[in-house]
């Protein structure tokens, strides 16, 4: 009896580690969120949820369709990823290729991924829905991920281009 436990103890450690399972992360390591490692990296200081960055953006930075570097790209909740995601463009390579620099994607749970290539699935070519590189096979992965498009961090213009400075009313002082 000892040795079939033994047996089917052995047997599973083996076929759990067969199935990939991604080693702990360490004590000292950070555990990153997508959301505080784009806001630190982007310098876009946007707080909450992921699904929450576009509305927030609106009226406060650029946004729009094409990519620039430093701007950060938004996914919508779909799938199992119900509170968004955001990551930084770091590198363009083409009108439909970028990378992006994010943290917590897939099997990088908690840590940070550099220069991960997007591509652009769109129809219509305008970056609403995208393909990300997967590490573990080597090759874009089969899911298609809604996005609501880019942040920019230069603040919004008002509309007569004009960008006002503006100084707290002097408190008697020359």
């Amino acid at each position: 009896m000892m040795k079939r436990l033994t047996a089917a103890v052995v047997a599973a450690t083996l076929g759990f580690s067969a199935l990939g399972y991604a080693p702990a992360a360490k004590a000292d390591e950070p555990y990153w969120q997508c959301v505080t490692f784009a806001r630190m990296f982007s310098g876009i200081n946007i707080f909450g949820d992921a699904l929450t960055w576009w509305r927030q953006a609106e009226g406060r930075f650029r946004t729009g369709g094409r990519p620039e570097t430093g701007s950060v790209l938004a996914f919508q909740p779909s799938g199992r990823m119900t509170r968004g995601h955001v990551s930084v463009v770091s590198e363009i390579l083409t009108d439909r290729v970028i990378r992006v620099t994010h943290a917590n994607w897939g099997g990088s749970r908690g840590r940070v991924e550099e220069n991960v290539t997007v591509v652009d699935v769109s129809h219509d070519g305008d970056w609403t829905a995208v393909k990300v590189w997967y590490n573990p096979i080597h090759d874009l992965g089969t899911s298609v991920y809604p996005t609501y498009g880019f942040i920019y961090k230069a603040p919004t213009l008002p509309s007569d281009g004009v960008l006002m400075a503006a100084a707290p009313a002097s408190n008697g002082q020359p």
